[in-house]
């Protein structure tokens, strides 16, 4: 088998509690993004767009959103809290992948969403072939309009997720995979 193949069928995301020091350097990551991008990208309109939280940010942010759970959901448990504070400080970088949607454009805004989607993928999977492991989260975060407000995201801009990138602390097994027989089929006329 092809070596992109196999990189492709062994690909597989690690928890981002899993995820530690390292994470990719800036030189690393400079060429991660700059390959992550390359999406197809109907009518050019690069749809998307990357922000970075790092070091003192990712806890800034997870103060943030913190204050907004609690304000939204005042019942919520000090361990709830927790979690929303802590949200972001387990790997050592987060990328936020943001699909910035032309309304006004001939494509579609699925295809808009979808090449956002395409860039987030390609940092997990560039990401994995480098070493590095990667998670894919979204959340009530990558929702709500105040945290696009805090991450200054303009009225047409939506988080399609955070990727959170560092070093794998621990093996983490495979999950079970569909069965490529229960979802293809041949359409014939």
């Amino acid at each position: 088998m092809p070596a992109v193949l196999s990189l492709l069928q062994q690909r597989h995301s690690v928890p981002s509690r899993q995820l530690g020091e390292p994470a990719p350097d800036e030189a690393t990551l400079h060429e991660l993004l700059e390959a992550a991008i390359r999406v197809p990208d109907h009518g050019k309109l690069v749809p998307f767009r990357l922000i970075r939280l790092q070091g003192d940010a990712k806890l800034a942010f997870g103060e943030r959103l913190a204050a907004i759970a609690i304000r939204n959901h005042p019942e919520m448990s000090d361990a709830k809290l927790e979690k929303e504070r802590g949200r972001y400080i387990f790997a050592p970088l987060v990328i936020a992948v943001v699909a910035r949607l032309q309304a006004d454009s001939k494509v579609p805004e699925i295809e808009q969403k979808l090449c956002a989607g395409n860039v987030a993928y390609n940092i997990l999977l560039g990401a994995y072939a480098l070493g590095y492991g990667g998670q894919w989260l979204t959340g009530w975060a990558a929702y709500d309009r105040e945290v696009a407000g805090i991450l200054g995201l303009a009225e047409h801009e939506h988080v399609v997720g955070f990727v959170h990138l560092g070093t794998p602390q621990i093996d983490v097994p495979d999950r079970d995979r569909p069965a490529l027989a229960d979802l293809l089929s041949t359409w014939t006329p």
